[in-house]
Parts: C-alpha cells; sequence; structure tokens
C-alpha cells in the first residue's frame, strides 16, 4: 500500500476560523477557511490553556495568518496571528456572521480552494461590521449566498428565461426551478408553482443579478428564492442559524 507522502508546512496563510471545538482536555479543533487551501481543520494544541497564545486569538470573525503542518485531512496549528483591520461584529451582525461559516462548514469541502470565495466572505465581513441597517447586511447574505453557489457550481441563471433563452422581464412573474432556473408564467391565473418551483417577480430576479434592491418585496423574495435554492443544495441538512436571524431580524 502506498504511504502518504508528508505535505510542505504552511506558513503565514491568511484565514478565518469558522468554528471551534474542544478536544481533549487542553486542545481545540479549529475549522478555518483559508485564502489559498480552502477549509482547512486543525488541532490547536494547548489552546484552552489559560496562558496559551493561541487562546485569545483564536477568535472568529477576525482577519488572522495561520501556519499548519500534518499530511492527513486533521492538520496541527503551529502558529496564529491577529491581522487586524476588521472591527468585531455584535448584534444581529454577528448572527449573520454565524449564517455565513455554517453555510461554509455544510457547503464547502475540505482543502479545496476558492480564492474568490475567500475574498468575498471577506466583503461579507466587512459590510455587516461597517453599517448596521438591517437592508445593507440583508443585501451582504444575498451577495454571498449568490457568490457562493457560483464558486461551488451551482451558479443561479438570473438574466434568461429558461424556456426562450429571452431577457428577464421585470414586469412579469417566473416559477424558479432549482438547478435550472426561471420559466415565464404565462397569465395571471397560472401562478400555482410548479413543483419544486417558488413564484418570483422579474425585478427580484435582476435585483440579485445586479446586487440592487430598490424596493422590500424584491429583497424579500430574493430571501425566500435563495433560502429555497440552498436548501434544495442541503436536502438532509438544516441551516440552524437561519432560524435565529429571521427571528431576530426578520432577515428570513
Amino acid at each position: 500500500m502506498p504511504t502518504r507522502q508528508p505535505q510542505q508546512p504552511r506558513d503565514d496563510e491568511p484565514a478565518y476560523v469558522l468554528h471551534a471545538y474542544p478536544y481533549r482536555e487542553t486542545s481545540l479543533i479549529v475549522e478555518a477557511f483559508t485564502g489559498g487551501f480552502g477549509r482547512v481543520a486543525m488541532v490547536a494544541k494547548g489552546a484552552k490553556r489559560p496562558r496559551s497564545e493561541l487562546r485569545g486569538v483564536l477568535q472568529g470573525f477576525q482577519p488572522l495568518t495561520l501556519s499548519w503542518a500534518g499530511a492527513g485531512e486533521l492538520k496541527t496549528l503551529t502558529k496564529a496571528q491577529w491581522r487586524g483591520g476588521l472591527p468585531r461584529l455584535s448584534g444581529p451582525a454577528l448572527l449573520c456572521g454565524f449564517y455565513l461559516n455554517e453555510l461554509l462548514l455544510k457547503l464547502l469541502a475540505r482543502e479545496d480552494p476558492h480564492p474568490g470565495l475567500f475574498a468575498a466572505y471577506e466583503q461579507a465581513l466587512a459590510s455587516l461590521a461597517q453599517d448596521p441597517a438591517p437592508p445593507v447586511q440583508a443585501m451582504a447574505l444575498r451577495r454571498f449566498e449568490v457568490r457562493l453557489l457560483a464558486e461551488l457550481g451551482y451558479a443561479l441563471n438570473l438574466t434568461r428565461e429558461v424556456d426562450s433563452g429571452g431577457a428577464i422581464d421585470p414586469s412579469r412573474v417566473y416559477h424558479y426551478v432549482p438547478d435550472r432556473g426561471p420559466h415565464l408564467v404565462a397569465t395571471d391565473v397560472a401562478r400555482e408553482p410548479q413543483p419544486r418551483s417558488l413564484l418570483v417577480h422579474g425585478a427580484t430576479l435582476i435585483a440579485l443579478a445586479s446586487d440592487s434592491f430598490p424596493d422590500p418585496e424584491s429583497a424579500s423574495e430574493a430571501k425566500h428564492l435563495m433560502r429555497e435554492v440552498i436548501d434544495h443544495h442541503l436536502p438532509e441538512q438544516r441551516i440552524v442559524s437561519r432560524r435565529v436571524v429571521r427571528d431576530l431580524m426578520e432577515l428570513e
């Protein structure tokens, strides 16, 4: 049987902590999202000790540089440093951040690099930290959801009607079918949703594509559409943080 070849140590890689949980008596297992290597799991040895240098550094939603070594799926964290430059999330913005992290943990495979998605995550955190207004935070979530699905190969069709290939008409209504796209509703009478579809106005699809929601109706339809599409790709899992965000911010 061939032996696993040791990997080169990774030094000072830009990263964020997505989740950390206890491991043995004094250590943590850290799920990190890195710029060059995607989602990486690593053991932070001794991180629970009161005098550990890692204890105060491994915080969620803060820009870090991480170094690690190891050939298996579970690496060994060797160094962590704070990069700074991002205000801490609090209140509803913090809950939105937990939602973003849960999406990455449940949809992104380990060690599958997505530099563009990493940049989108940083942009989303910056938006959440800088503006507490619910419409701005909702837009940050929608923007990240669309980019996440595109990076994973599930890009949404938001600009072309499936059957004719014609441009989306903002004044018309569509059945949106996950993995396919928008089907034009022929008449006002035929507004019962098709199986596994959602009714959505063309203006909402255009708003999602252009990253701009001109009215509350478009914003509301967009969040429900994204919920249905994401649930379609997670048929046996639930997004736990979504319910909390919905209850406290009415974003879902």
